[in-house]
C-alpha cells in the first residue's frame, strides 16, 4: 500500500486530507505537536501511524521519516501542511514571534522534506506544500505569516527543479479563506462579509475542497504536474482590488 505523511494532521485541512488518502486505501502517518488532539483525531481511523512530533526540530523531522519507514516500509507522498499564524502589525511583531512562525511554516517544511527525499526517490514520490494566498498577495497583519508562506512557495519551486531528475514532483497549494473552526472563532461577521465581497465565488472554501486538490496532485492523474503554485481561493487572487459594488448579485453564504 502507498504511504503518505501529513503534517498538521490533527485538525482542519490536515485531518481532511488524511481521511481522503485513507479513503483511497493508502496508509497515512499523522504528525502534529498537539498530542491530545492528534490521538483524538486518529482514534477511529485505521492504517495510520500517529507521531506527536515538532517539525521545526531537526532530529524530530528525521524521526518522522524513520518511524514511517519502520511502520510502513515506504513513503510515496509528503504533505507539508503544518503551520501557525499570528496577526500583528509590522511594528508590533516581536522577533520571537517572527522566528516561531518561520521555524514551523518554513524551517519545518524544509526539514521534513529534506528528510523524506531518499525515501521519495525510491517511489518517484510527490511533495505538496500548503502555503497560503497570503504568500502571494500581501494583507493586513500578516507580515510574519505571509512572508513565511512566500518562502514556502519559493521552496516548492526549488524542490521541483532540483528533484525532478529523480522523478519526485513538488507542487504548492495556496488556500484562500477556508471555513475552519479557527476562522469561525476569529472572523467577525464584518470580516466574513468583506471576504465574500472580495471573492468572486462569494464564499469561503472548505477543508474537503483543499484536501481534494492535494490528493489529486499526488495522484497518477497529475504525474506531469510539478513546480506549480495553485491558488485555491474562489478567485480571490484573480479579483485583485475588485469592485464588489458593481456586481449584479452578492452571495452571503459561508
Amino acid at each position: 500500500m502507498k504511504t503518505v505523511i501529513v503534517t498538521g494532521a490533527a485538525r482542519g485541512i490536515g485531518l481532511a486530507t488524511v481521511k481522503k488518502f485513507l479513503a483511497l486505501d493508502q496508509c497515512v502517518t499523522m504528525v502534529d505537536w498537539d498530542e491530545v488532539e492528534l490521538k483524538h483525531a486518529a482514534s477511529s481511523l485505521k492504517n495510520t501511524l500517529i507521531l506527536p512530533l515538532d517539525i521545526s526540530q531537526h532530529d524530530q523531522a528525521n524521526q518522522i521519516v524513520a518511524d514511517t519507514l519502520a511502520k510502513f516500509g515506504r513513503v510515496d507522498a509528503l504533505i507539508n501542511n503544518a503551520g501557525i499564524a499570528d496577526f500583528c502589525s509590522i511594528e508590533k511583531t516581536d522577533f520571537a514571534t517572527w522566528r516561531k512562525i518561520m521555524s514551523i511554516n518554513l524551517d519545518g517544511t524544509f526539514l521534513v522534506s529534506q528528510a523524506a527525499i531518499p525515501a521519495l526517490k525510491k517511489t518517484n514520490g510527490s511533495i505538496v506544500n500548503v502555503a497560503s494566498i497570503s504568500g502571494i498577495r500581501a494583507s493586513t497583519l500578516r507580515v510574519a505569516y505571509g512572508t513565511s508562506k512566500a518562502g514556502v512557495i519559493q521552496l516548492t519551486l526549488q524542490q521541483a527543479v532540483e528533484l525532478g531528475e529523480y522523478g519526485i514532483r513538488a507542487n504548492c497549494i495556496c488556500p484562500g479563506p477556508i471555513r475552519t473552526k479557527l476562522s469561525s472563532a476569529v472572523h467577525t461577521q464584518e470580516i466574513i462579509d468583506a471576504y465574500h465581497d472580495a471573492i468572486p465565488l462569494g464564499r469561503y472554501g472548505t477543508e474537503d475542497e483543499i484536501a481534494n486538490i492535494i490528493t489529486f496532485l499526488c495522484s497518477e492523474n497529475a504525474r506531469y504536474v510539478t513546480g506549480q503554485v495553485l491558488s485555491a481561493d474562489g478567485g480571490f487572487e484573480a479579483a485583485g482590488v475588485g469592485l464588489p459594488a458593481l456586481r449584479k448579485s452578492k452571495s452571503k453564504h459561508i
